[in-house]
């Protein structure tokens, strides 16, 4: 019931939106000829995909066009945005359900995949393979539609949301479509909105920036941040800095205390990871990392005494029992934590329930480490790096989603990298055995049976069974393999945070190179690389960059 009502939201919005399109279309134009010249539709991910063939229906069966013309009309207003690798994201619906529900859509896109696999055996005659492997149609006992190949049919552009993630969909996900279509395939990588992220999440910092270089920075694509590098070296800048991240802190410890009565250090290092709540993210990780500093706090045994403060906050699919088991960990852990005299002023944690944006306004502008941690290969961008790069924070990470071109654009010595890459990613699952790199770390594999014990968890073995066992049997996401060098890694930002100067110089270049990632700009090369549009003129020649509210 829950797959069938999603299936008939997502084609009740298309509809409205393509009946829309179309009557504010014919109030000004008596034929369709000009819809690609007039009309983008830009299709998020798959969810929209059924849009492909409604407005097949609507050009033939109400506009009464013959299909060669309702098609290229069609493949030239259709764009396509891919946001994710992950299978469940790329949906698949049961062609039961579809002739249940959309009769006649199916059999539009029935009519597509027919005439598109002629093509596809006329190109590559003699390959039975490709041309399953290219189908709309998934063959099998419960055959299905696969929607990612359905909007790559009908669009006239396929394009990823940053550099690594548009290679994996040529060399990966859609490696057939593009060697039919390499001129379809594009990436735009991409941004966030300064006016939400700097100016109104972040008025401090707004207004040390202005007071160096003047209030024409927020231009629409940030290049002004650039002229803050003549200051990367000028003490008061960078005591500025750190000032305006002390208060943040401060603001974000009060925020804490009162929603869930968990006492932050504001002079301890503020590791967030705010995102979604999923397994190829690894908040596991960074739990495991956390049980394994505390045991050294307990044993007097930590390598530094940096003090250290893990904010984390998302949310989990409502379906997803493992993520949600990742959550309750998480919250156990930090229950431990917390309620430990020991760890006093040294180690918190803190999961704060109910994230959303307003939330985000205040953890990201006081975060001073930003864990961007998935598994190489996983992450299609990510936009809390490009939010919390922005607001001075360094960042732990893989090579992964838009973290490759983010610490190119911060300087690699300003981002702490770690982890396996995409080709040794494949390469090691091939013959992945956990166990056999839990063996080789005292550190995990302690870890790892502390959670098991029921330590965390008043002596209930079974309440995390389900983790350990995963982590010991199967580990899909490779958290044992990258443990150590993730350890180390924190271990290294930890050190760097001890020299608040070249802390503050660090964050300063995160914040000039983060820059790069604003939606402005990201917008921008829609508008001219597939949409064909420019901006309108307007008479307003500046933007205020006064704070939107008092911090």
């Amino acid at each position: 019931m829950g797959k069938e009502l999603r299936l008939k939201q997502q084609y009740f919005f298309v509809a409205c939106s393509i009946a829309d399109i179309v009557k504010r279309y014919k109030r000004l134009h008596s034929s369709f000829e000009a819809l690609p010249d007039k009309v983008a539709i830009q299709l998020n991910d798959t969810h929209p995909a059924i849009a492909v063939a409604e407005l097949m229906r609507v050009l033939i069966d109400e506009e009464l066009l013959d299909w060669d013309a309702a098609w290229s009309i069609t493949e030239r207003t259709v764009a396509y945005t891919n946001h994710t690798l992950m299978p469940e994201a790329l949906e698949r619906w049961p062609v039961a359900m579809f002739e249940r529900l959309l009769p006649r859509h199916l059999q539009i896109i029935y009519e597509i995949n027919l005439r598109f696999l002629r093509r596809v055996q006329t190109r590559w005659p003699g390959e039975p393979d490709r041309m399953r492997r290219m189908s709309i149609i998934e063959e099998g006992p419960k055959k299905q539609i696969r929607m990612a190949h359905l909007a790559t049919v009908g669009a006239h552009s396929v394009n990823g949301v940053a550099k690594l993630h548009t290679e994996l969909i040529k060399s990966q996900l859609l490696t057939d479509f593009y060697e039919l279509w390499p001129e379809r395939f594009n990436n735009k990588t991409n941004g966030v909105t300064p006016r939400r992220w700097i100016l109104h999440a972040n008025p401090r910092l707004t207004r040390v920036i202005s007071a160096r270089i003047g209030p024409s920075w927020i231009d629409r694509d940030l290049s002004g941040l650039q002229a803050l590098l003549a200051y990367s070296d000028d003490d008061s800048l960078l005591q500025d800095l750190i000032r305006v991240k002390q208060e943040n802190k401060r603001d974000l410890a009060r925020l804490v205390a009162e929603r869930i009565g968990v006492q932050l250090n504001p002079r301890a290092m503020f590791v967030t990871q705010v995102k979604r709540i999923h397994e190829y993210k690894r908040q596991l990780l960074a739990c495991l990392q956390i049980v394994s500093q505390y045991l050294k706090l307990k044993r007097g045994a930590a390598d530094d005494e940096t003090p250290r403060v893990y904010v984390f906050a998302g949310k989990a699919a409502p379906g997803y029992a493992m993520a949600k088991l990742h959550i309750r960990l998480l919250n156990d852990v930090a229950s431990v934590v917390n309620g430990d005299p020991m760890m006093q002023g040294r180690l918190a944690v803190a999961f704060v329930p109910n994230y959303g944006v307003s939330l985000a306004e205040c953890i990201i502008p006081a975060s001073e480490v930003s864990l961007q941690i998935s598994t190489a290969g996983t992450e299609a961008s990510g936009t809390s790096n490009m939010k919390l790069a922005l607001n001075g924070a360094l960042t732990i990470g893989t090579l992964d989603g838009a973290n490759v071109e983010i610490r190119d654009a911060v300087g690699h010595e300003n981002f702490f990298l770690f982890g396996l890459t995409t080709p040794q990613v494949a390469e090691l699952r091939a013959s992945y055995n956990p166990l056999a790199f839990i063996d080789r770390s005292p550190a995990l594999e302690e870890a790892i049976d502390l959670i098991a014990s029921g330590f965390f968890s008043l002596g209930d073995r079974d309440r995390f069974k389900p983790i350990v066992d995963h982590l010991r049997q199967r580990d899909h996401y490779l958290v044992c393999a990258d443990f150590d060098e993730y350890i180390a890694a924190e271990a290294r930002a930890a050190r760097a945070y001890e020299n608040p100067r070249d802390w503050a110089r660090r964050s300063l270049f995160n914040i000039v190179g983060a820059s790069a990632f604003s939606s402005d700009n990201t917008i921008r090369q829609y508008a001219q690389e597939i949409w064909g549009i420019e901006p309108t003129k307007t008479d307003l020649d500046c933007v205020s960059v006064g704070p939107v509210r008092g911090k």
